[in-house]
């Protein structure tokens, strides 16, 4: 709902929200967009940056694991994985804790791309953000960070 399709008569939260969520799909598919226009940079697909940074957030992680963790099916995670394997950017590890389900980790390759790709990112958000308050910034993460909580239970496979 755009400010001027808004009732300003309703302020109720889930108008606000609504609101939210109309904006997030487009934000996500522009953001999209533009890693797929850097992508031959570091030639890395959104969705192998994705799991990437995910490994450089969390440490080595199962694909189960890294699924959960950003709602994707274990078969899109997989083919991620692979595709990032091909190219030495993450390695199979065993892990301890499972027999059948290999720990991912970075490799020095690895590390270094998604280095790279966060840098540029970063370059970028400092030239949008410059007005926008920690305070803001917070508020935002804190609502959607409810709003993927509250669809916790979402089956994504």
């Amino acid at each position: 709902m755009s400010e001027a399709r808004r009732d300003p008569a309703s302020d109720e939260p889930a108008d606000r929200l609504i609101e939210v969520f109309d904006l997030v799909g487009p934000l996500y598919r522009r953001a999209q967009r533009k890693v797929e226009q850097d992508a031959p940079i570091e030639g890395l697909s959104v969705g192998v940056r994705a799991v990437l940074n995910l490994l450089r957030e969390h440490g080595p992680m199962t694909v189960p694991q890294m699924g959960r963790a950003q709602a994707l099916s274990r078969q899109f995670v997989q083919r991620m994985i692979n595709d990032a394997a091909a190219r030495r950017l993450v390695e199979s590890v065993p892990n301890p804790a499972h027999k059948r389900s290999s720990l991912i980790r970075l490799t020095g390759e690895g590390r270094t791309a998604i280095g790279a790709v966060i840098d540029r990112e970063r370059a970028v958000l400092r030239q949008i953000g410059g007005d926008l308050t920690e305070t803001e910034i917070a508020a935002c993460v804190r609502v959607l960070s409810r709003l993927l909580r509250h669809l916790d239970d979402v089956d994504v496979d």
